[in-house]
């Protein structure tokens, strides 16, 4: 049952995330970049943050070596931080589509905590960062939605 619940919130993840990319590509460039005094600065800024983020546990939990985190100022396009994103995605959904409750529970050579928690983190993390994007998203005139999961299930059946 916990792997099947910590899927269902991978999923939820990429999906809402990836519904925030589709408002990003509602706004200008400019906006995309504007620095902002709060959390990581611009929008830009924020979602690679969020690729990055995602992108390094899941690194350690595959027992793969540090990548360290990405440049934000390296992707200057809302298309290449997008393409980061979905790279991303693409393996997160991989790793957990292929664990087994026994690997979700146990700690990796790289990563001292289960598995399940480290993928709970990444949950949670994104749901924090996207409520700051939806947020300047709204204050830019974007129709913005609500990220619960419990929306995002019952709008799923």
């Amino acid at each position: 049952m916990k792997l099947e619940l910590i899927q269902l919130y991978v999923k939820y993840h990429i999906e809402t995330t990836r519904r925030v990319w589709d408002l990003i590509d509602t706004i200008t460039d400019e906006q995309f970049l504007a620095d902002e005094i709060y959390s990581h600065g611009s929008i830009r800024n924020l979602m690679v943050h969020l690729a990055s983020v995602d992108r390094r546990w899941l690194t350690g939990l595959k027992n793969l070596d540090d990548v360290g985190h990405l440049k934000q100022e390296d992707f200057l396009t809302r298309a290449a931080a997008r393409d980061v994103f979905e790279n991303v995605a693409k393996d997160l959904a991989e790793h957990v589509s292929t664990l087994t409750e026994e690997a979700l529970n146990k700690p990796t050579d790289k990563v001292d905590r289960p598995q399940w928690q480290i993928l709970l983190h990444l949950v949670n993390h994104g749901t924090d960062h996207r409520a700051t994007v939806l947020q300047r998203l709204n204050e830019l005139g974007a129709k913005t939605f609500p990220q619960d999961l419990v929306i995002w299930m019952w709008e799923r059946k």
